[in-house]
């Protein structure tokens, strides 16, 4: 929420505190200030003007300031035509001090072009020469410094600014008209410099989603008092009252537990004060026209979204009937065109404000078109309502229809605030559109909520807060939030004001009250202590030590961790493997997060892609994946993924063609890993359809199966070319690997400490002429398998092809190592090597080479 300083001031006083300290104690109090601008205040260290980013503060710091003595308010008498461009003008203007004449291209006061003296001179924002402004026809934030140039043969030295000129927004269709009340001659710093917070409003914040909650948060925080605005619209009512013109119909108060409608007459449509749409403009929402303009600042200074409806529409759609205000639930396939044009198809959980004709609005996220306030518009029927936060957080998303009041109804609004923002809106709809307000308003209100009470003792802000205060503090503590406090002995009893929803009761609302006892006093305030005994021991757990294990193997080995969401969509898994049911999200935040993931591997996948650009990548992840149990839970089986692709070395000077990650990289990592978790026996073999573990995604000639014991724990190789396709990475192989985890883990050898033996190893070289199609890696088994304990190495060094061993033959060369408990003769060695050599011979055709 940007929020400008300047409307805070109207209701706290702020006098001796700079922009940053103000920042500094909301961000502490839990209202986190992401960055300020400043809009013509000094900015911090002594900038004098333009473009300021401050590394050396604790805010991000933008903005530019405005000279005293350069820009300042000014007004133009008359407009005349310039001598030699059809396009430009010459104004004649007076600065406070003398005349000058001064050329602008601006569109918004063309037409006054030759019409003679102004009879009501215009308030305009002037630069002189020398001012440091934006440039408004550059793109972006360009300063420039005014200098004295010719333009079609008439000097110009100095401007009548746009709002992109000045940093007040981007607009740059026409000069600043500013309001009759503008002081000529003063610096325009003094008469709108202002600075704009902004405020990052979390869930556990929403009622501060407006000008007063964080007016009444900063009277807390400095013991200052807050400017409450009147209760009622404080304008003289004239004709019918509401009552007899309107009436409302709540047909679910849970889902509407409020609904009041005020009544406004003859309001002329026209453009609101300059100051009202500055400061609209600052906090990001767009000035339209006087009518709407009062929804949006009453929204924005009180938190209750208010909704304009047309009052003539509805009554000409009500015939002679009374109109009659009807909220309910849409029927399944209604239809409602809302604000944006678009034709919305509605479900019946969706809210609709109705009359007897049909929809008007989707309640609480945006109104329809049908009653839309147009510039021919007169009277004016003003809504402000309760409703149900879930049900319009689900139709917001539902629709992706995010607005300003989605964005508070769907974190929720007190129904108690719905009078007071209709009044207010009413208010300055009078006073910016001349409008007659009708006497009284139709207050439907069949649920009312009921405020938390909770009991807190000095007990409890000790033994959760560790500090000592005493009940008198505590309410005076509470009373600065506007809780209703009663000490009663050691006890205060604290009623939670209407406008804190979040305040629960019980054990909650005691842990509610405690925090703001917290907050009041400053989180900065509590001293930091130490804890009284020594931690208890603690009962270890070995699933999640032992995935802390693989993780520190796997950075160790040149792997970077991600963490991805769990949420995805079928057709972002479909990529790798389509699926044929999901655990579906009941209420999605988004539809590419509707259902939880059943790859791993996709969501490592994704991440790699959107780093595709990088010179390599090597990364993983552990996680849990989720299987539908009919009836049940889902199963989570804990996975492992892994992808590689890009350059196996970095770019240099003396590198001619870089080597991009292969098959044997990802291989090089597994059996790293492996050994890692104290595995010896672990045997490769291609993949094959028959494992557990999807292999369609793979190269079906580069790719393998890790196996333990004869399981396949794991797969890994070349994504499939098919599959790579759609995606969107370069040209470098894309190396994946995926193990289940719980296999792995169950099948980890245990710690032991073997010392190391006191006999000499014997070490032999066999070389062995085999069929092409036998894997190296099934003759590694079968020679571990038939030398058992004896045999602890086994190494591939060189495989050989040539026309004299044979065709369709290739020659696989191992390194043995034989160590036993003693030590061993050349003829025991022998005799294992023979058993070797005959299994090889029976099982896979090979012979010895000589």
């Amino acid at each position: 929420m940007k929020l400008p300083l300047s409307w805070l001031k109207d209701f706290i006083d702020l006098d001796g505190l700079s922009v940053e300290d103000i920042a500094r104690k909301l961000t502490l109090a839990g209202l986190e200030v992401d960055e300020i601008l400043y809009v013509g205040l000094p900015v911090p260290e002594n900038v004098a003007s333009g473009m300021h980013s401050s590394e050396k503060h604790e805010f991000r710091t933008n903005g530019i300031a405005w000279n005293r003595e350069k820009i300042v308010v000014a007004e133009i008498r008359e407009v005349k035509p310039h001598p030699n461009a059809d396009k430009l003008t010459l104004l004649d203007l007076y600065d406070g001090e003398k005349e000058q004449v001064v050329l602008t291209g601006a569109p918004n006061i063309f037409h006054l072009k030759g019409t003679g003296p102004l009879h009501k001179p215009i308030k305009v924002a002037y630069a002189k020469e020398g001012s440091t402004i934006y440039d408004g026809h550059a793109d972006g934030l360009v300063l420039t410094t005014l200098k004295r140039a010719k333009i079609r043969g008439v000097d110009s030295y100095s401007m009548v600014c746009s709002e992109k000129e000045l940093g007040i927004s981007e607009e740059h269709d026409g000069i600043i008209l500013l309001d009759d009340d503008a002081p000529v001659g003063m610096p325009l710093v003094d008469y709108m410099g202002d600075a704009v917070l902004d405020i990052s409003i979390l869930p556990n914040m929403a009622r501060n989603a407006n000008v007063i909650g964080v007016a009444r948060e900063l009277s807390a925080l400095l013991g200052r008092k807050l400017k409450k605005p009147i209760s009622g619209h404080g304008q003289q009512t004239a004709g019918q009252s509401v009552q007899e013109l309107v009436e409302i119909e709540i047909t679910n108060p849970e889902l509407n537990p409020r609904f009041v409608i005020g009544l406004i007459r003859d309001v002329e449509i026209k453009p609101s004060p300059y100051q009202i749409q500055r400061r609209l403009k600052l906090a990001g929402i767009r000035a339209i026209n006087s009518v709407v303009d009062a929804t949006n600042y009453a929204m924005l200074e009180l938190g209750e979204p208010l909704h304009a409806f047309d009052y003539d529409v509805l009554k000409e759609r009500a015939g002679s009937k009374k109109v009659k205000i009807i909220t309910r639930t849409a029927k399944d396939g209604e239809k409602l065109t809302t604000l944006d044009g678009v034709e919305r198809v509605l479900t019946s959980t969706n809210v609709l404000v109705c009359d007897e004709k049909g929809s008007l609005s989707l309640a609480g996220v945006m109104g329809g078109a049908e009653s839309e306030v147009t510039d021919k518009t007169k009277n004016i029927l003003l809504e402000g309502a309760g409703w149900n936060f879930i049900n319009t957080r689900r139709t917001a998303k539902q629709h992706n229809l995010p607005s300003e009041a989605s964005f508070r109804f769907s974190r929720g609004v007190h129904p108690a605030v719905a009078e007071h923002g209709v009044n207010l809106g009413l208010k300055y709809m009078a006073e910016w559109s001349n409008g007659k307000v009708a006497p009284g308003l139709v207050d439907a209100y069949p649920l009312k909520p009921k405020d938390s009470v909770v009991e807190v003792t000095s007990k409890d802000v000790k033994r959760l807060l560790g500090i000592e205060l005493a009940p008198e503090k505590i309410a005076e503590l509470l009373s600065h939030l506007e809780f209703t406090c009663q000490a009663m002995g050691d006890k205060v009893q604290v009623t939670a004001p209407p406008h804190r929803m979040d305040i629960g009761e019980g054990v909650v609302g005691l842990a509610d009250v405690l925090e703001e006892v917290a907050r009041s006093y400053g989180y900065e305030n509590i001293p930091t202590t130490t804890m009284a005994d020594a931690l208890p021991p603690q009962i270890g757990n070995p699933i999640h030590e032992w995935e802390e294990h693989l993780r520190d193997l796997l950075v160790s080995i040149g792997m970077q961790e991600i963490v991805t969401y769990r949420m995805t969509s079928p057709e972002r898994e479909a990529r790798l493997s389509a699926k044929d049911n999901y655990v579906r999200i009941a209420n999605p935040i988004a539809p590419e997060r509707s259902v939880l993931r059943r790859s791993l591997l996709t969501s490592v996948l994704e991440v790699a892609e959107k780093n595709a650009k990088a010179e390599s990548i090597a990364m993983f992840e552990v996680g849990s994946i989720f299987e539908p149990v009919k009836n049940d839970l889902p199963n989570e089986p804990r996975k492992l993924a892994m992808v590689m692709t890009g350059a196996r070395i970095a770019s240099a000077w003396d590198v001619k063609d870089v080597p991009t990650f292969d098959f044997f990289d990802m291989k090089g990592r597994v059996e790293l890993m492996l050994a890692g978790l104290r595995f010896t026996d672990a045997a490769y073999a291609p993949a094959s359809a028959s494992t557990t573990l999807s292999t369609t995604y793979l190269h079906p000639g580069k790719s393998a199966e890790v196996k333990v014991k004869g399981e396949v724990v794991g797969v890994f190789g070349e994504l499939h070319p098919l599959v790579k396709e759609k995606f969107e990475f370069g040209d470098s192989p894309v190396i994946v690997a995926e193990f289940d985890l719980e296999k792995l883990r169950t099948m980890t050898p245990s710690y032991g400490i073997q010392p190391f033996s006191e006999f000499p190893p014997i070490y032999e070289d066999i070389a062995l002429i085999l069929d092409e199609a036998v894997p190296a890696a099934t003759v590694e088994a079968l020679i571990r398998q038939t030398g058992g304990k004896i045999v602890t190495d086994v190494k591939l060094f060189d495989v050989y092809r040539d026309e004299k061993i044979g065709v369709g033959k290739k020659s696989l060369a191992y390194s043995l190592t034989y160590q036993a408990e003693k030590t061993m003769t050349d003829a025991e060695a022998a005799a294992i090597r023979g058993k070797i050599v005959k299994r090889l011979e029976r099982e896979v055709g090979a012979k010895l080479r000589s």
